[in-house]
């Protein structure tokens, strides 16, 4: 084991002489043009150096040369910026084409949030019963269906439970956005993913500031009601909202390579990051999820469990600042995969994208048929 205590799939990159790059994350995307419409300074975030905590060794067994293969013939065929990685949670290995790229997460970065909160609870601090009350000063914008829930000054009342329910299942905003506030900030979540040495993941400034930065404006408090973010959004130049667009999509804040992705869904599975009953609670939860059917789950077939969580960025002009899914694969057998197809940035239509990720869980079953 090494004394820095890498996980396995930091090993993977270092071997590959991608480590050093991917612990320290990319250098800041400067754009002196852009600077005036970004928010600063927290929109840009460097994932921090993972500490010395060292993560469960698995056995380096190599990965199926045939599903490798069907990978890598799977994004060269695709018209865009994609990552796909998948891992055995059972034998350890790992296969990858492009997964070593950080990419835009988008609400896929909600799983940190939970586990965070889960690990919260695990120690005590919070309980899934304790009451959490949502208001009109919580919304943010996009998805928020808990919006509707809102009644007068009182808010919605609500438990922990339930709000991490929806912001997992339902990719609710403005419950994920409360859940990041009780536990302590971005910083909290940063600080779980470096403990628990995650590797190349990203955990950007919160959904107002990044959607905001993404779209080239600065947050305002009145975007978070009605349409008011799509009006400012509309009337801003063409250029600024391609120029804050590219600067996204070249160095997103919440960016994230799919190996550590999947490695860590991989611990999760294995019962390394949390309790068991909170391990439980979190996996069964993304088995529950309303979005994204038509992503990797609908490829899934009967007898499989998949849980999973779903991200779609902001469109411009036919693109997509990320559309991804991530999750846990379950045979019938037992055996598990963890994986993410990350799409970073294409024109490609909707059905394109999701056959991509069609392909991707009909080779894992293949090769575990095979």
């Amino acid at each position: 084991m090494s004394k820095f205590g890498f996980s396995s799939i930091e090993r993977a990159l270092t071997v590959a002489g991608l480590g050093p790059a991917m612990l320290l994350g990319c250098a800041v995307h400067e754009n002196p043009q852009l600077a005036a419409y970004l928010p600063a300074p927290n929109y840009r975030v460097l994932m921090p150096i993972p500490s010395a905590t060292a993560a469960p060794v698995h056995p380096a067994v190599p990965a199926p040369e045939s599903l490798v293969s069907s990978l890598s013939a799977i994004t060269r065929n695709f018209n865009g910026v994609v990552g796909v990685a998948v891992t055995s949670v059972d034998t350890g290995w790992i296969a990858s084409s492009g997964g070593a790229r950080k990419l835009p997460q988008q609400s896929v970065s909600k799983l940190w949030v939970a586990m965070t909160v889960l690990d919260a609870v695990d120690q005590g601090r919070i309980h899934l019963s304790d009451p959490l009350v949502i208001t009109k000063a919580d919304f943010t914008l996009f998805h928020q269906p808990v919006a509707s829930l809102v009644k007068g000054d009182q808010g919605y009342q609500s438990t922990v439970g339930e709000i991490l329910k929806r912001a997992l299942t339902m990719s609710d905003n403005t419950c994920n956005d409360k859940l990041l506030r009780l536990v302590g900030g971005p910083e909290a979540v940063r600080s779980f993913i470096a403990r628990n040495a995650l590797g190349p993941i990203r955990f950007g400034p919160g959904e107002k500031l990044l959607q905001a930065g993404t779209a080239g404006l600065q947050w305002k408090p009145q975007y978070s009601m009605g349409n008011s973010f799509a009006v400012a959004r509309a009337q801003l130049p063409r250029t600024v909202r391609v120029a804050a667009f590219d600067s996204y999509v070249a160095d997103p804040p919440d960016g994230a390579a799919p190996l550590a992705i999947a490695g860590a869904l991989a611990r999760l599975k294995r019962g390394e990051l949390l309790s068991p009953t909170s391990t439980t609670w979190l996996i069964s939860t993304m088995q529950a999820s309303h979005t994204g059917k038509q992503r990797l789950r609908g490829a899934v077939p009967p007898g499989w469990q998949f849980g999973h969580k779903t991200g779609t960025g902001q469109d411009l002009f036919g693109r997509t600042a990320g559309y991804n899914d991530v999750g846990i694969l379950t045979a019938p057998d037992g055996r598990s995969y963890a994986l993410a197809v990350m799409i970073g940035d294409t024109p490609r239509p909707i059905p394109e994208r999701q056959r991509l990720m069609w392909s991707v869980v009909q080779a894992i079953i293949a090769q575990h048929g095979a």
